[in-house]
């Protein structure tokens, strides 16, 4: 992984068999970045895709495999009260089962280069974001005490 600060925006290339979000986090921490926005494409060989499942008040994790195009990857870093980072990030995939285009998207939980996957990351300025915790999803929420 290589990054180059231009500006107020971060520009992170991430290389084979990394992963992607262990990396924006990583950034973060050297830069001293508490709150951010960023957005990516690439190519990767796996992900962990998520589903929140309201009645079961848990999520349903599944992991795709194999020449993963990442078409859009969203997300957002935020610091809880004890200062840890958290990221929330959703990403699509296309890729080609059985001689057929596919889809796959939703809550990515981790997903690893296969060739390079370029990522902008825009700090938050003026100020930061902090984490709130839901107990009724048992994740977080943007808080902005």
């Amino acid at each position: 992984m290589e990054y180059k600060k231009i500006g107020e925006t971060y520009y992170i290339r991430v290389d084979r068999d990394d992963e992607i979000i262990a990396n924006i986090l990583d950034v973060c921490k050297k830069e001293s970045i508490p709150s951010a926005v960023f957005s990516g494409i690439g190519g990767c060989k796996n992900a962990e895709l998520q589903v929140f499942i309201p009645k079961t008040g848990s999520f349903e994790t599944e992991t795709i495999e194999g020449m993963l195009e990442l078409v859009s990857l969203n997300g957002n870093v935020v610091s809880g009260d004890d200062g840890q980072l958290y990221h929330h990030t959703h990403a699509l995939f296309t890729f080609k089962k059985d001689g057929q285009h596919g889809m796959a998207g939703g809550h990515l939980k981790s997903t690893t280069v296969l060739y390079t996957a370029e990522i902008e990351l825009r700090p938050t300025i003026g100020g930061s974001i902090g984490r709130k915790f839901d107990t009724e999803t048992g994740t977080g929420f943007w808080n902005f005490n």
